[in-house]
């Protein structure tokens, strides 16, 4: 055997391919997934308090951000939300007054946006009621015959 030809051989014996076929597309990537499942239908209120000088503020204000998005926004337009900003140092948190009465607060010093987003979807996107299709009816038009066109 030529050396060409081992040398072939050798490396079309290797070890099957393992592991993931692409990488992740990353932490924005998975933020966006998360956000096409967002739902603001169980929500009556959102409430944001923050101290901008808080050392723990930018995830909950990226969160602010993405929850505000005017595609999350048309899921409830009655949702209305408020931003307070408070001077004294207190840990981010964000309150959710649901329809039902209940109210919800993520406590965000320590979360980030991406936590923020799944806690979202586990806790408040699954009480949305779920959307019932309903079929259309069959019109007159779609039930007429169809005759047959005569060749001259």
């Amino acid at each position: 055997m030529g050396g060409y030809q081992l040398f072939v051989i050798l490396f079309t014996m290797s070890i099957p391919f393992a592991g993931a076929l692409k990488r992740s597309g990353g932490v924005s990537e998975a933020i966006s997934r998360q956000l096409k499942s967002v739902t603001l239908k169980p929500v009556k209120r959102v409430s944001f308090k923050f101290d901008p000088f808080h050392e723990r503020v930018v995830e909950t204000r990226y969160f602010m951000h993405y929850i505000t998005a005017p595609k999350v926004l048309k899921t409830n337009l009655t949702c209305s939300f408020k931003t307070e900003i408070q001077c004294d140092r207190t840990d981010p948190s964000i309150t959710f007054k649901l329809v039902n009465g209940e109210e919800i607060v993520f406590k965000s010093a320590n979360l980030t946006a991406l936590e923020m987003c799944k806690l979202f979807n586990k806790h408040i996107s699954v009480l949305a009621p779920e959307e019932t299709v309903v079929a259309a009816p069959i019109t007159a038009k779609a039930s007429k015959k169809v005759t047959p066109v005569k060749k001259k």
